[in-house]
């Protein structure tokens, strides 16, 4: 597994959780990271996404303001800090890595297992 994603969970409306992804490759550390949800019968979709080298985020105008992607390059760790959390966010969330600056989710080379997120109104 060169991903791994943690931190899903059962909140309620209004609170927040911090998802977590961690990679095993070294070489991933220069990679373009990125979060994408799904619900089931629904294609995969962009949530954000954090550039290799400058750091630089990018959001889903659905999260925009109330997500925030950041990472721990020592640790090669990245994160999704989500709050202000509504029913609608409700998915399982996987995270991604590419060498392409990319929202398509068919483009990205890597993936985590996927963790579920569930908010409750």
């Amino acid at each position: 597994v060169q991903l791994q994603a943690s931190g899903g969970g059962v909140v309620q409306a209004g609170d927040s959780l911090r998802l977590s992804c961690t990679h095993s490759r070294r070489t991933l550390s220069s990679y373009h990271k990125a979060w994408f949800r799904q619900t089931p019968g629904k294609e995969r979709e962009f949530v954000a996404r954090i550039s290799r080298g400058t750091g630089n985020t990018f959001y889903a105008d659905s999260v925009k303001g109330r997500f925030t992607v950041s990472r721990d390059i020592p640790k090669h760790t990245f994160y999704l800090q989500m709050s202000g959390l509504k029913p609608e966010d409700s998915a399982v969330y996987y995270c991604a890595a590419d060498m392409d600056a990319t929202v398509d989710p068919s483009q990205f080379s890597y993936w985590g297992q996927g963790t579920q997120v569930t908010v409750s109104s």
